[in-house]
C-alpha cells in the first residue's frame, strides 16, 4: 500500500512537472519539444497532455497541434494572484534577513506618490538614521526609490521623476553618478535592471550605504522593495554576501523570475 501511495505521489509530481514546464515557455509548443523539455518519452507526455486537455490545464491548437496553458489554468493562476499579500509576505521574514546580514532592512511600497516605507527591522548593529515607519524616500537618491524607477510602470513615478529630475538639471551635485535627463535616468534604470538591484553609497546619505531589490509581480513590475541600510560600503557591492542574501529573498518571494539574475530592457 506504501508503494502504491508513492508510485501516486511521483505521478502527481511529474504531472505538475510538465505544467511547470509550460508555464515557463514563451508561447504554445510541439509535442516532441515538451517531451525533449522534460526528459520524458513521447507516450508518457501525450498521455499528461491529454488528462490535461481534459481538465481545461492545456488546450491544444487546431492546425499546429501545439499545446499551451488553458483556461483552467488561467483561472487558477488568477485566483492565486488575487490572494496573494507581497507586504505581509515579505514583512515575515525581514527579522531573519536582518539577522543573516546584520544590517537595517526596510520594505517598501509605492503610496503617497513616493518609495513609502511600512515595514522597518533593525540589524544587529543597530544604524542612527531618520528614517523610519511612514518615510517617503526619494525616487533618484535612495537605493529604494531606484528600484521603483527601474521596475515600477511609468505612470506610477512620473510626477516624482519630473520633479527630481528638474532639480538635478538645477544642480548636477544633487545625481552624481547619471546624466541629468530623461536619457540619462533610463541609462541608470536599464543598469539596475541587468544589475537585479540598486545601491547607493555614502555621497547620498552621509555615513550611511544602502542596497535594494524588488519584489516582482507576473508582469514584472514592482510592488514592494526590500532595502539593506549600513555603513560598511564593502557590504553593497555587487560580490557581497549581504546583496547575495538580499537578491535570493526577494526572488523568493516574487511571482516572476528575473530578480537576481537581472533582465535587459523593460521599456
Amino acid at each position: 500500500m506504501a508503494d502504491e501511495a508513492s508510485q501516486g505521489l511521483k505521478s502527481l509530481d511529474t504531472a505538475l512537472g510538465v505544467l511547470d514546464f509550460l508555464s515557463r515557455q514563451d508561447g504554445a509548443m510541439t509535442l516532441s519539444d515538451i517531451a525533449r523539455g522534460c526528459g520524458m518519452p513521447l507516450s508518457k507526455t501525450h498521455r499528461y497532455l491529454a488528462s490535461f486537455v481534459l481538465a481545461g490545464l492545456v488546450k491544444q491548437e487546431g492546425r499546429s497541434g501545439r499545446y499551451d496553458l488553458g483556461a483552467a489554468a488561467m483561472r487558477i493562476g488568477l485566483a492565486a494572484l488575487a490572494r496573494h499579500d507581497f507586504v505581509n509576505t515579505a514583512a515575515d521574514g525581514l527579522s531573519d534577513l536582518a539577522a543573516e546580514t546584520g544590517m537595517t532592512v526596510l520594505l517598501a511600497v509605492w503610496a503617497n506618490e513616493g518609495a513609502t516605507v511600512v515595514r522597518w527591522q533593525r540589524g544587529l548593529s543597530p544604524t542612527v538614521t531618520s528614517i523610519g515607519l511612514g518615510t517617503t524616500l526619494p525616487l533618484l537618491t535612495s537605493a529604494t526609490g531606484r528600484i521603483f524607477l527601474a521596475y515600477a510602470p511609468r505612470p506610477a513615478t512620473q510626477k516624482a521623476r519630473e520633479t527630481e529630475l528638474r532639480r538635478a538639471v538645477r544642480n548636477p551635485a544633487f545625481l552624481p553618478d547619471a546624466v541629468p535627463s530623461n536619457k540619462g535616468l533610463e541609462a541608470l534604470a536599464a543598469s539596475i535592471r541587468r544589475a537585479g538591484y540598486a545601491s547607493v553609497d555614502g555621497r547620498f546619505i552621509p555615513g550611511l550605504v544602502a542596497a535594494a531589490a524588488p519584489i516582482l509581480d507576473w508582469q514584472e513590475e514592482v510592488q514592494a522593495a526590500v532595502t539593506l541600510v549600513g555603513v560598511d560600503p564593502a557590504a553593497v557591492r555587487p560580490d557581497a554576501a549581504q546583496v547575495a542574501c538580499l537578491m535570493r529573498y526577494c526572488q523568493k518571494l516574487s511571482l516572476a523570475s528575473s530578480v537576481g539574475t537581472g533582465r535587459a530592457d523593460a521599456d
